[in-house]
């Protein structure tokens, strides 16, 4: 199952009154569970041979506890739809995808996040000006955290 349909399927049953969810396909079986703050999603793939399993794919990192911010930040808040590693620019010495200041357009691509050795460009979920940049180049985030403010 690819990261997008995970991403969407997470999505739903976060937004949803749903509080389990279990899909097989071909590929393997998804279930996702909500809990308190965030659904979490175990991922069991099948065997070609019906004897033996998979081991499940190891649980996300605990969340990291977010540094106290005295006021929330005006504008709309673009956030990690996956956990991952922030990149700002396609490569080390390359320019970056967006700098505070710049305009962007809904579904411009304004970085990157690393997950499992996929490179998964994130885009502009709203047109506007970048107004801060909340996440370090090469920093670990988690699902939801704030990666930009848009105004």
């Amino acid at each position: 199952m690819d990261l997008r349909k995970l991403k969407t399927l997470i999505d739903l049953v976060s937004d949803s009154n749903v509080s389990e969810l279990e899909i097989t396909e071909a590929e393997g079986t998804v279930r996702i569970v909500k809990s308190a703050p965030a659904p979490v999603a175990m991922v069991t793939q099948m065997a070609a041979a019906p004897v033996a399993m998979a081991a499940p794919v190891a649980a996300a990192p605990a969340p990291v506890a977010a540094p106290v911010v005295e006021a929330a930040p005006v504008g709309h808040t673009v956030k990690s739809p996956m956990v991952g590693t922030f990149y700002r620019s396609s490569s080390p010495g390359a320019k970056s995808f967006a700098e505070v200041g710049q305009q962007v357009k809904e579904g411009e691509t304004i970085c990157i996040i690393e997950a499992m050795k996929i490179l998964n460009e994130i885009e502009a979920d709203k047109a506007g000006t970048i107004t801060k940049i909340l996440a370090e180049n090469g920093q670990a985030v988690e699902y939801g955290a704030p990666l930009f403010i848009i105004e």
